[in-house]
């Protein structure tokens, strides 16, 4: 158990105040319950390596800490569009993000600068992300405001380049939003040091992540989570599909199973990191396409395919072309499992049977859980 003063505010954890064992036992489940008639496949739930400090990415959010408080940046609190709960005593990230958001957060304070309130439409601070290669030590900071910032960014600068950090910093970058909405947006960001990406090593392949790029953000969890994948698929001569594939990690995790892995996913710069990273790990018989899923599943059918959509699942389109594409082997990934379930009605219509499924805590102290199964065709 650990103590935390914003836990049950924050919105980040949930489970903090019991045993992490007890907490697997709770996801698993609560997983089984999910999935509903197909649950008791889930064989077990596998522990994350590292249940606190795993985070390789943290976006956080300036505002206060109360109403009309002192300038705070972290975590948004449940239920209130301006109230952050300081990541100080933050248990989900490493050390280093820790003195990088605290030394943002003390500047911008010092500076009287003020976070951007969206309803009035004043102010400046948005965001500041944290990425890190967790396995690599690489750092990579970018900074959001909206072009009305004040405050000098040089010192700043210098005040983090010079904290003691276990990790080295690669980069740091300064991107500029006028918008309403509450996100991050890489439109007008220029590099003020160093580079706008960094490098992590997974299952002993190198990936480049630029900064906006998806990467699984639990580094450790994600060698476990491809582990298990990789495992499910087994070995064959043939033809693989990796359908969502983001930057091809899994498509080069898969690279040595299969005679050839094709990888469709709509983001084209993900595309281009992923045919970067082949050459980086000199990868031969992977190849990336860059489309929507349910315009490009035509073809041949491949001996397997992976799917790992996003949180809502798979488009009605995309799992109709994928049952008539009828591979006999698919391996589905889900970090929605509520999704799964409904996609695994037309999957068992459609003729596939659930073999194996296993959960992969890649966010422990949180409700949410990965789940992986695997499906065979009739």
């Amino acid at each position: 158990m650990i103590d935390c003063p914003h836990f049950g505010r924050c919105g980040g954890c949930t489970y903090l105040d019991i045993p992490y064992a007890q907490e697997l036992a709770q996801k698993k489940e609560a997983l089984r319950e999910t999935l509903g008639p197909y649950g008791h496949f889930i064989e077990n739930i596998i522990p994350a390596p590292l249940p606190v400090g795993y985070r390789n990415k943290m976006e956080l959010a300036f505002g206060d800490e109360a109403k009309d408080g002192q300038l705070a940046l972290g975590m948004r609190k449940r239920r209130s569009y301006y109230e952050v709960a300081s990541v100080e005593n933050c248990v989900l990230i490493p050390e280093d993000f820790r003195k990088i958001a605290l030394t943002v957060q003390d500047y911008f304070r010092d500076a009287g600068e003020p976070f951007f309130h969206r309803k009035r439409h004043i102010g400046s601070l948005r965001h500041l992300v944290l990425r890190r290669g967790e396995f690599t030590g690489e750092l990579l900071i970018i900074l959001s405001t909206t072009s009305n910032l004040k405050a000098p960014i040089e010192p700043l600068l210098s005040q983090i380049r010079d904290l003691k950090l276990d990790g080295k910093i690669v980069g740091i970058l300064h991107c500029i939003n006028d918008g309403v909405a509450d996100v991050v947006k890489e439109d007008n960001t220029r590099v003020l040091v160093g580079q706008d990406y960094y490098h992590e090593k997974i299952c002993g392949l190198a990936f480049r992540v630029s900064a906006f790029s998806f990467f699984q953000t639990n580094s450790a969890g994600a060698e476990k989570l491809y582990g298990v994948i990789r495992d499910m698929a087994e070995t064959s001569t043939g033809l693989a599909y990796d359908l969502y594939c983001g930057t091809g990690t899994i498509s080069q995790v898969l690279s040595p199973n299969f005679t050839k892995v094709m990888g469709i996913e709509l983001n084209p710069d993900a595309i281009e990191a992923a045919r970067d990273n082949v050459i980086l790990n000199g990868i031969s018989n992977c190849e990336f396409f860059s489309g929507d899923v349910q315009e490009l599943l035509d073809g041949k059918s491949p001996d397997i395919a992976i799917v790992d959509p996003p949180r809502d699942g798979l488009h009605p389109r995309a799992l109709a072309k994928l049952i008539a594409m009828a591979p006999p082997r698919l391996i589905y990934v889900s970090c929605k499992p509520a999704s799964l379930a409904r996609d695994l009605v037309g999957l068992t219509e459609a003729g596939y049977t659930p073999r194996r499924a296993i959960g992969v805590d890649m966010f422990p102290r949180t409700p949410h859980v990965e789940a992986v199964m695997l499906l065979e065709r009739d």
